[in-house]
Parts: structure tokens; C-alpha cells; sequence
């Protein structure tokens, strides 16, 4: 695909046709590893480029259908011919989204992170509604979805992260970062008032082999800690948990989920290196909002999208004005108008 969305049959012809004589090879498999991450790569290319090809091909069909009804004078196919272009258009539509995913790490999996801010007992609530919104919405597109950290609170829960692996996982939901509002009237509260309450959302992508991210053993502090999760005995009776803090740049994860502590540190370090990744780019790209969203006051003044339950039924996006009066489908993970409407803001905001 050129910068401009411009799809290149050629050079994905050519690699699908690469790859695909390689998964030929007897010895392909021998190293198992290496043969997954090329069967990948080619389920990727082959999703992205077999719909255009069909869609070519039946544009063309369209069109001849069109000349031959045209010049016969034949208007018994015009319906035929608006209905085919509408579902099209639809396709068109749907594939372009794609178009739009051209980042470095846009194809890859994400680690999304909810935090709960100003509001209390509303706020965690309203932290777990969020989480609960985004795994939904990662089930509906068929993505795998692991828990790597999740902290209780009194309500709902204080902070979680999961990771999201699915192609364009990242791609689709990088545009979710930020502050999100709700204000409806409060289950907890037994006069029945309107509360406003917010929550953070970041998306940060999984790092594969591709991208080099360094880390030094100095700059590196390490803790570990029994884990205060679900998981048995076991894992509440040894130190198997484990946090990372990275001393340059501050950052700190954490992961418990696990039993293992083996297991633990790798997914911790997995997600120092999704952030310190994001990080470092977006210092290079000279960004002054800096890495991470959640930084921000999680309040008032700073939400990209607020969700209103009462005295009406509204989700609005403040970036690019898309909203949707369907509540309910919303929070059980139908957010795509809002990811899709955020792509092509982002992408005519750099032309």
C-alpha cells in the first residue's frame, strides 16, 4: 500500500507468492517458531489483499453490466445493478479502514490498560464497564484476549490490563487512548442523583522480534510480591508476582496473573518494551502530551468521548463528533463507528 491508501496488487502478489512457496519447503516446519510467524504474515496479506481482489474483479463485472444494459436500452437490471453497488460501496467502505492502518505496529497486538480516576467508588464502576466494553468488542472481532493485571476496588476495579492479539489489534484501538466521561444517576447512591465519572483508557502495541527495543540490566529495577489475585493458594503464598521499573523514563508495570514467576517476568517485560517503544517514538516525534495518556488528570476537562446515561442516551467523541444514541450497544462492545470515524480523522489530520 503506498502513503496515499493506494493498494499495491503487485508487491502483496509478490510476497503472498514468496511465502507461500516457503510453507512448500519439506523443512518449513522444522523450526516451528519462525514457520507460525510466516503463516501469519501470510493470513495477514491474504486478508488484506483477497477481499480488493474480489471486489476488483466484481466492480468490473458491474460495469459491464452497466454498458451492456445501457447500450441495449434495457432497464430491467437497473435495480439489480443499485442494489450490487450499495453492498459494494459497503464492502469499499469496510476495506478501506484497512487503508488507513499503516503505522510500523498497526498489524500487531495491543496491551490496553484501564485506570479509574476522579469519582470514588462511581469511578471503579465505571473502570470495569470500560474493560468490559473493550474485551466485548475484542471478542466480536475473534481476538484472543489474555489478563495481565488486574487491581480490585471497592465497586469495580482500580486499574486492569489485557492483552489483545489479533490482526490490526493495535491498529484499530490505538485511537482509544485517553480520558472517558460517564454521567448517569448513581446505582450507589440512595438519593438517586446524576454522577460524573471518569476513567482512562491506553493502547500500547506488543513488540515483536521486528522492532529492536533495548533494554539495559542497570536501568532496570525489579520487584517481586505475592500476588493479592485469583489463582489458588499458590499463587497468594509465594512471591510470583512481579513489577519492573524502568529508572530512565519512570515507567512501572507489573503482571500477577500468573503462577509462575518465570511466566510473569516475561509478560511484564513484554509490556515494558510495548511501552518504552511508544515512548521513545513519540519523544522522537517531538510529541508534548508525552507517553502516556493515563498521566493526565483523569477528570474533568481532558475526556476524548463522555457517555451519557441520563437525562438522555448519548455517546459523543470530541475529536471527531461521531456519536451514537445507542447506549446499551455501545458498552457491549459496538464502538467501531468510533474507531472507523477516528482513523479518518487521524489520517486527513496528516495530509
Amino acid at each position: 500500500m503506498k502513503h496515499g491508501g493506494v493498494f499495491e496488487d503487485a508487491s502483496f502478489e509478490q510476497r503472498i507468492g514468496e511465502l507461500e512457496k516457503k510453507a512448500e519447503d519439506p523443512d518449513f516446519w522444522k523450526d516451528p517458531g519462525q514457520a507460525e510467524k510466516l503463516m501469519g504474515e501470510l493470513k495477514t496479506l491474504k486478508g488484506r489483499y483477497e477481499p480488493w481482489k474480489s471486489l476488483q474483479t466484481e466492480i468490473d463485472d458491474l460495469v459491464v453490466l452497466y454498458e451492456l444494459a445501457a447500450e441495449a436500452k434495457d432497464e430491467s437490471h437497473d435495480e439489480e445493478i443499485e442494489t450490487t453497488l450499495t453492498g459494494l460501496s459497503a464492502r469499499y467502505k469496510k476495506q478501506h479502514v484497512f487503508e488507513l492502518m499503516g503505522g510500523e505496529v498497526d498489524k500487531n497486538g495491543c496491551f490496553l490498560t484501564i485506570h479509574a480516576g476522579a469519582g470514588g467508588t462511581e469511578a471503579c464502576d465505571w473502570s470495569q464497564m470500560l474493560y468490559r466494553m473493550y474485551l466485548r468488542w475484542a471478542e466480536r472481532k475473534g481476538f484472543s484476549i489474555e489478563e495481565v493485571d488486574h487491581l480490585e476496588a471497592e465497586g469495580g476495579i482500580k486499574s486492569a490490563t489485557a492483552r489483545i492479539e489479533g490482526a490490526y489489534a493495535y491498529g484499530y484501538l490505538k485511537g482509544e487512548s485517553g480520558v472517558h466521561r460517564l454521567v448517569r444517576i448513581s446505582p450507589f447512591d440512595a438519593n438517586a442523583r446524576r454522577h460524573t465519572s471518569f476513567a482512562s483508557a491506553y493502547l500500547f502495541p506488543v513488540i515483536d522480534d521486528s522492532v529492536e527495543v533495548i533494554i539495559r540490566p542497570e536501568d532496570l529495577r525489579v520487584d517481586t510480591y505475592r500476588s493479592g489475585g485469583a489463582g489458588g493458594q499458590h499463587i497468594n503464598k509465594t512471591d510470583s508476582a512481579v513489577r519492573f521499573t524502568h529508572l530512565p523514563t519512570g515507567i512501572v508495570v507489573a503482571c500477577q496473573n500468573e503462577r509462575s514467576q518465570i511466566k510473569n517476568r516475561a509478560i511484564a517485560m513484554s509490556i515494558l518494551k510495548a511501552r518504552l517503544y511508544t515512548y521513545y517514538r513519540q519523544e522522537k516525534e517531538k510529541e508534548h502530551e508525552k507517553f502516556a495518556q493515563e498521566k493526565k488528570d483523569i477528570s474533568w476537562g481532558n475526556q476524548i468521548r463522555s457517555y451519557v446515561f441520563q437525562p438522555y442516551t448519548m455517546v459523543k467523541d470530541y475529536r471527531t463528533k461521531a456519536e451514537s444514541g445507542n447506549i446499551q450497544a455501545v458498552m457491549d462492545g459496538d464502538i467501531d463507528l468510533f474507531i472507523e470515524e477516528y482513523l479518518r480523522f487521524a489520517w486527513n489530520s496528516q495530509i
